[in-house]
């Protein structure tokens, strides 16, 4: 892995594949570390012909943490939001955009096609709005356009546990049973999985504080649909018909805000990325990348 130096922060990065390729640039979600695009999907991106790049957002994994501001409570924050009221956050989607803007530059590239997932796609859209010379296609995955209302269940599932950090067994525990709750029933949960990825990435750079603050970032936005009604970039939207953390509603308003954007259900899926499903993401993603490549 490899560290690049991006707007006064550091992001860790890793690479996969032929930098000849077209590049591939992967936005993760909510405290999510960049292995949340596991390594065998992102080997299946290069070797169908892609030069792919997962990194660390800010606040999360190896990247540069924001521990200077304290987190807020999440909760409270979604709460005011449905109540008209603002949030107050360290820095914006935009900011996040702006990073990810500045690794492409750092890698070299005058532009990458962006794939977000999640609150990765919430950060995609801001790149496509704000730095669109720089997106060559747009894959938006179980995201929204704007915040939704959420079921309670799901929504204080977002609240980190007052736990020992030191305990790495009970945070899979509850790592585990969050992942099931947002799992749908068209793939079989797999808990030994689950469980393994919550350990692994604990033991690389657990950090949920970071995750409070992305959540205030995404709740102090804007709705972006005016902003993606002006877009003129080829976008593929991606998203599970069970997804209880995004609802269906939050691609479907995606999908209708971007011009010819092209919408692929998954059914059965949840807020999820189990192995069964790869491919159902992977070939429209590759298909978006050759039509745009192709000049088509």
């Amino acid at each position: 892995m490899s560290q690049a130096k991006v707007n006064g922060l550091v992001l860790e990065y890793e690479d996969f594949g032929e930098r000849s390729d077209p590049p591939l640039l992967l936005v993760m979600g909510l405290n999510a570390q960049m292995t949340g695009w596991p390594e065998d999907f992102c080997r299946r991106l290069a070797d169908r012909g892609h030069y792919v790049v997962r990194f660390d957002n800010r606040d999360v994994g190896l990247s540069t943490w924001f521990d200077q501001h304290p987190p807020g409570d999440p909760v409270v924050a979604f709460l005011s939001f449905l109540e008209g009221g603002s949030v107050e956050a360290p820095y914006s989607l935009s900011d996040l955009a702006d990073d990810t803007a500045g690794l492409i530059d750092f890698l070299g590239f005058d532009s990458t096609h962006v794939v977000g997932a999640s609150f990765g796609g919430m950060i995609a859209q801001r790149i496509a709005m704000g730095h669109p010379e720089r997106v060559r296609s747009l894959t938006s995955i179980m995201s929204m356009p704007r915040i939704v209302p959420l079921d309670l269940d799901v929504l204080l599932s977002l609240q980190p546990p007052d736990i020992d950090p030191s305990d790495p067994e009970t945070i899979a525990d509850i790592e585990v049973a969050t992942a099931r709750i947002y799992a749908g029933t068209g793939f079989e949960f797999d808990e030994v999985g689950a469980r393994e990825r919550s350990l692994a990435n604990q033991r690389r750079a657990w950090h949920p504080e970071g995750g409070i603050r992305q959540a205030m970032a995404a709740l102090a936005d804007e709705d972006r649909r005016p902003g993606l009604a002006s877009l003129d970039v080829p976008t593929l939207v991606i998203h599970g018909t069970e997804d209880p953390l995004i609802p269906p509603q939050g691609g479907q308003e995606t999908a209708d805000a971007v011009p010819g954007a092209e919408l692929v259900w998954i059914d059965g899926l949840g807020h999820e990325m189990p192995e069964p499903a790869w491919q159902l993401v992977l070939d429209p993603i590759c298909a978006l990348v050759a039509r745009v490549e192709s000049g088509d």
